[in-house]
């Protein structure tokens, strides 16, 4: 890598009086890089050239070595200016595409980028973003050859075939019976029937899965903080996924006056003068359990006899927006679930995965009675990082369990994602710091949607209570009667 730093330290007064000083202080000091510099009245003009350390940090250095030296001369120092940063590195591979970033110009000829970056303040090379910056380029090209690819999948078992009860879409049957109603953007009410269903796919997880194992419960808040989220990578990783949370500017009432006005005469939400009273978000709505519970933990270090650690949360709904990809209430925007997680050694979550495995294997077939199957999968990021899912004993990833939807036809291709066991190894201790007594931890979670269990065994064994299976009318006798509406 190349480093070429162009940049300005801003001083309290011309000090050309004191260069011939200056260069002779300058000649004690000893960096590892081309180093040319020239006071111009109050500016001290530098340049430096580096294939080692980052010019950035050298320039800093000197900044905190300069220091005593112009204190003693009293002249002040006004901080540092990138004038013109010129960053030369390699990638693994040629870029497909062209890449673009913020801050800078990108040219990238074979596999040589060259980012220029003009005209930037201290705090960019204080953060530290030109590091980041490189890393995104490299990121982005990496990403253009796997873009639009499937995650790899590999069928670990597979149920026997079993004969469906009847071939149509449960969502379209209860919403025809009247017991779920649509109330807005994939978000769904549950009457009592359809209610005691989910309720009971509750209880058969709570008692087959989550108890017997030693899960304790947690109950955390619905909003989540960007902060919470750049730790965990969501923020990048699907910020067009995410609902935001804005907090009104202010209580008072003459403040939303002029709205309130708008809203009685023309019974309609002025969006403009809405947008007038709210603060940028810095939060949004839940969209999967796991972070807000790593952020409880964060910083904590953890007694070797509570290891491993087990909770879960079923508490908190995960929104997320699906856009055109929503159907019935099993892709919506809105769905309710348990979020399971443990924290431990390596070993520990080996074993965890596999009683989860086993147990949610009596469930499907002793309770649910379900046609379903479990496969391996690794997104095909994770195999450009060097995780193959070859590799059989590979900890870490994701195991999938699916359940086939009989209205939807052919059993080679319409099987729907019910349940999933990851294991993402010290991913999340280290973004945030939860550390063991003694042992090095890693995490990992389970997500139970109840709402995905629901369709997988409605789709299956129908919408008649009675030819449900008997593992499952344990948890459910008999459905609750829908009120009568005049």
């Amino acid at each position: 890598m190349k480093f070429d730093l162009r940049c300005s330290i801003q001083l309290s007064r011309d000090a050309d009086d004191i260069r011939e000083e200056f260069r002779k202080f300058m000649g004690g000091i000893k960096i590892d890089a081309e180093l040319e510099w020239e006071i111009n009245g109050d500016m001290l003009l530098l340049h430096i050239v580096s294939t080692d350390r980052r010019s950035h940090e050298w320039a800093l250095r000197l900044y905190k070595k300069l220091a005593p030296f112009f204190g003693k001369n009293k002249i002040g120092m006004r901080g540092i200016h990138v004038d013109r940063y010129e960053v030369e590195f390699e990638l693994e591979r040629e870029a497909i595409k062209p890449v673009a970033i913020p801050f800078a110009t990108v040219e990238i000829d074979g596999k040589m980028a060259r980012i220029l970056i003009e005209d930037k303040g201290e705090e960019f090379i204080r953060q530290n973003y030109v590091d980041r910056m490189v890393r995104r380029i490299r990121e982005k090209v990496e990403h253009q050859y796997y873009e639009g690819k499937k995650e790899y999948w590999h069928l670990i078992w597979q149920s026997e075939e079993k004969e469906a009860k009847w071939n149509k879409d449960p969502s379209e049957e209860l919403q025809r019976r009247g017991w779920i109603k649509l109330m807005g953007k994939g978000r769904w009410f549950y009457f009592p029937p359809a209610a005691a269903i989910m309720r009971a796919m509750e209880r058969i997880a709570i008692e087959n899965v989550v108890r017997p194992l030693g899960f304790k419960e947690v109950i955390e808040p619905m909003h989540v903080t960007f902060d919470t989220w750049i730790k965990t990578g969501h923020l990048e990783g699907m910020p067009g996924e995410i609902y935001y949370i804005c907090e009104p500017e202010s209580r008072e009432r003459e403040e939303w006056e002029r709205f309130v006005d708008l809203l009685k005469i023309t019974r309609k939400v002025d969006e403009e003068e809405l947008l007038k009273h709210l603060k940028p978000p810095r939060e949004g709505v839940c969209y999967a359990q796991c972070p807000n519970i790593y952020t409880a933990l964060a910083g904590k270090t953890l007694a070797e006899k509570n290891l491993p650690l087990l909770i879960f949360d079923r508490s908190t709904p995960s929104d997320r927006y699906e856009a055109g990809g929503k159907h019935g209430i099993e892709r919506v925007d809105e769905f309710h679930r348990i979020e399971i997680v443990y924290i431990g050694t390596e070993e520990q979550l080996r074993e965890i995965r596999e009683e989860l495995m086993e147990r949610y294997s009596h469930v499907f077939n002793k309770i649910l009675d379900l046609e379903w199957r479990m496969a391996r999968v690794t997104p095909f990021y994770l195999q450009q990082a060097g995780i193959d899912g070859e590799e059989k004993e590979e900890i870490k990833g994701t195991i999938d369990f699916e359940a086939w939807l009989p209205y939807r036809g052919d059993r080679s291709k319409e099987w729907l994602e019910i349940q999933n066991v990851s294991i993402v190894g010290d991913k999340y201790t280290k973004a945030f710091n939860i550390k063991g007594q003694k042992s090095e931890l890693w995490s990992g979670c389970s997500g139970i949607g109840l709402e995905r269990w629901m369709v997988a065994f409605l789709a299956q064994k129908g919408m008649e209570p009675d030819e449900w299976p008997d593992g499952f009318k344990k948890y459910l006798p008999e459905l609750p009667e829908m009120p009568e509406f005049l």
